[in-house]
């Protein structure tokens, strides 16, 4: 069991993101269903959504998290396909792709975020069956200059001649550029042709935008602050090695699955915040 002190070392964003998950999976009009959300996310994860969303009712809230995961689920979907993959979750935190995904028989599933987010969520979810012959395999990293999770990846089994989909949702942003950008290649270095990539990114308007002050000091203050932004998401991803497919903006066409509000669709500008779902290849 996970006591209380190692529960202190879970990152608030996660728990937060947990418990958006959760109350879209509420929803009669749901983008995706996640049964397990809620017990990942605690009491503690639906405080920490009302403590960053304060300007909205707890029921409603920025469709941008419920947007986000079901453009993930899709990509990777698509991107398996039915058959046996590799898939490496970067910054796997309280993902509940393994639970709640029908993963074909075959596939390998590599998570790697921070010793403690994993071990919590495993423990937290113990007793949920996942059927079919699939594996999962916990990879604890942290994500630094040293590359150490390149290391600990290959021992854990990870073949880099095989092609794999790479998916870092939520991770980007919360890094240097510099180890942003060295992290995409050393990714793209270990993937063989055919390989697929999903990340989003967000853009710098953010940093800048008065209305988003204080959703970034509560960001600072949970000890998780948003750290970099790019105005070209297409390009920082070509930059590192990747053949990127697409770039899109929820809110656009193939990214708001009928739930981003027209009017909260920003102009093309860099002075307000954007976010962006970036997909590639090798």
């Amino acid at each position: 069991m996970i006591d209380q002190q190692s529960m202190a070392a879970v990152a608030k964003t996660a728990l937060w993101t947990a418990a958006a998950r959760a109350r879209e999976s509420n929803r009669p009009d749901r983008l995706f269903d996640d049964p397990f959300a809620g017990l990942l996310a605690g009491d503690e994860g639906r405080e920490l959504l009302q403590h960053f969303h304060t300007d909205r009712a707890p029921d409603d809230g920025n469709p941008f998290i419920a947007i986000r995961t079901r453009w993930f689920d899709d990509f990777i979907s698509q991107a398996c396909a039915g058959a046996p993959a590799q898939v490496v979750a970067l910054g796997a935190g309280l993902d509940t792709r393994w639970y709640r995904m029908p993963w074909s028989d075959g596939t390998t599933l590599f998570e790697l975020d921070q010793a403690s987010l994993l071990a919590y969520k495993v423990d937290r979810l113990r007793d949920v069956p996942v059927p079919g012959d699939a594996q999962r395999r916990i990879v604890p990293v942290a994500f630094d200059d040293s590359d150490g999770w390149v290391d600990a990846l290959l021992a854990a089994g990870f073949d880099a001649t095989c092609p794999t989909v790479w998916f870092g949702e939520g991770l980007l942003f919360y890094l240097p550029e510099q180890l942003a950008h060295r992290l995409l290649s050393r990714v793209a270095a270990l993937s063989a042709p055919g390989s697929r990539l999903a990340v989003d990114l967000i853009g710098t308007g953010i940093f800048s935008f008065p209305y988003t002050r204080e959703f970034l000091r509560r960001l600072q203050e949970a000890n998780s602050p948003w750290r970099f932004g790019t105005d070209d998401p297409g390009g920082f991803v070509a930059g590192a090695g990747w053949q990127v497919d697409a770039v899109l903006e929820p809110g656009k066409p193939a990214a708001d699955f009928g739930r981003w509000p027209a009017a909260s669709t920003p102009p093309p500008s860099a002075i307000v915040p954007r976010s962006y779902f970036v997909s590639a290849r090798r």
